[in-house]
């Protein structure tokens, strides 16, 4: 592979992350299993070829900050997702989790409308019960799920309802880190001024 790419892919992303950590109102929207960010090389196969952030964001004094260094690798669950909503939209190429509760979802549905962004759905209580717990083998039916509640298109949203030992979580999915860190900022300042007025 390209070693300007991989450069490239990892610049790009520690830029992305650099972003969310500078955005105190992101706190709130860090779920218990924290919040990972990834990019895939073009053409990505395995987890090898998707950097995420090493350990994933969590709350440091009050602000959010990267466990580690980004890397290749470094997500697994995440990076399977990534390739293989690829097969169905060659742009897709990054994704970030945050926290699903029914207050962000009112807001996060709201600014969808905004913004003109599609929302797709995940419903864990549908999933095959010989799937339950794994999560290379879950992946596959995940994003079938998500195509067939958006009628085949690859939507920029997706939320995870909850599952058997698994915390419901929002997904945001495109092609540029960077772009998918600004809206998740837009998504932090509009809902915490929402609720209670702060940005």
């Amino acid at each position: 592979m390209d070693d300007k790419e991989r450069e490239f892919v990892l610049e790009r992303l520690d830029l992305a992350v650099r972003k969310i950590e500078q955005c105190p109102g992101i706190v709130p929207l860090i779920p218990e299993v924290r919040t990972n960010i990834a990019f895939a090389l073009s053409g990505a196969k395995s987890p090898e070829d998707v950097a995420a952030v090493d350990g994933r964001i969590t709350v440091v004094n009050n602000l959010p900050k990267a466990a580690g260094p980004v890397r290749f690798g470094a997500s697994d669950h995440l990076a399977r997702l990534i390739i293989e909503l690829h097969k169905y939209s060659e742009e897709i190429r990054s994704a970030l989790n945050f926290r699903w509760n029914e207050r962000i979802h009112q807001f996060v549905t709201e600014w969808a409308k905004v913004e003109k962004k599609q929302i797709g759905m995940i419903d864990r209580s549908k999933e095959p019960i010989e799937l339950i717990g794994k999560d290379k083998m879950s992946v596959t039916w995940k994003v079938k799920e998500i195509l067939s509640s958006t009628g085949g298109g690859v939507p920029e949203i997706v939320y995870e309802t909850k599952g058997w030992g698994k915390e419901p979580l929002f997904l945001l999915i495109g092609k540029d880190p960077v772009a998918l860190a600004e809206q998740l900022v837009a998504i932090a300042r509009g809902y915490n001024q929402n609720v209670n007025g702060k940005r």
